[in-house]
């Protein structure tokens, strides 16, 4: 469960010193996209498969994470839409920095509930998200002035993702296979959201190149040579 929290403060460590380009943003964001869909194609719904959760919970759940992931873009929007009016630098508010640790702290109880699972589920997590939580921090690059202001962000993202990882898996480890199995579901609809939503639409901002194609491939092919390699 520290893997990520390790790599999200290393990931502002570099942020202090490297300015990732647009076009390198844009690598790292395709690169992320496909490890993250590697979690979620190879690890995570085989894993909700094998919970034997009913229909019905895994569909509601499902619902329920898109919906909740859906209010967090509308509120993350208008606190965007509010900094622009009143002249301040995006994502420098306070209220953006708290949607971000709610993201991360989603990312955190997404781990804790496959390490709940047991098996390889929640080592393959941390994995995937680490990638996310490393490009995070490279993006405080874009929108924090000052070096160790930068390393603490990256550092209190990381006690964030820690903290509800080991919570997660507290309060999910023995629960019922229909409580795992939702719980899994709503991760699944979380996950989605992070690559449609986040890392691709970001990713696109700037003129998309052609090999940008062979690095999100190259994410998942890196991601399920892991996981096979593991077994």
């Amino acid at each position: 469960m520290a893997i990520p929290a390790v790599v999200a403060l290393l990931g502002g460590v570099l942020a202090a010193v490297w300015k990732p380009s647009l076009r390198a943003r844009s690598l790292i964001q395709h690169f992320a996209a496909g490890v993250v869909l590697a979690a979620l194609a190879v690890e995570l719904l085989p894993e909700i498969e094998r919970e034997h959760a009913p229909t019905w919970v895994l569909i509601g759940s499902f619902a329920l994470g898109s919906f909740f992931m859906y209010g967090i873009k509308l509120w993350t929007l208008r606190l965007e839409h509010a900094a622009l009016r009143s002249g301040a630098t995006s994502g420098a508010g306070s209220g953006l920095l708290l949607a971000t640790f709610i993201d991360v702290a989603t990312d955190g109880f997404i781990i804790g509930a496959g390490f709940a699972a047991g098996g390889q589920t929640g080592t393959i997590l941390a994995l995937g998200l680490s990638v996310e939580l490393l490009f995070l921090g490279l993006a405080l690059a874009s929108n924090a002035t000052s070096g160790r202001r930068i390393i603490a962000l990256s550092g209190a993202l990381g006690v964030a993702v820690l903290v509800f990882a080991v919570l997660g898996s507290t309060l999910l480890t023995g629960a019922s296979h229909a409580v795992l199995g939702g719980t899994l579901a709503f991760s699944a609809a979380a996950l989605l959201y992070l690559v449609t939503e986040e890392l691709l639409i970001e990713a696109h901002e700037v003129e998309e190149e052609p090999i940008s194609t062979l690095v999100l491939f190259g994410g998942f092919l890196a991601f399920w040579s892991i996981q096979l390699i593991g077994r």
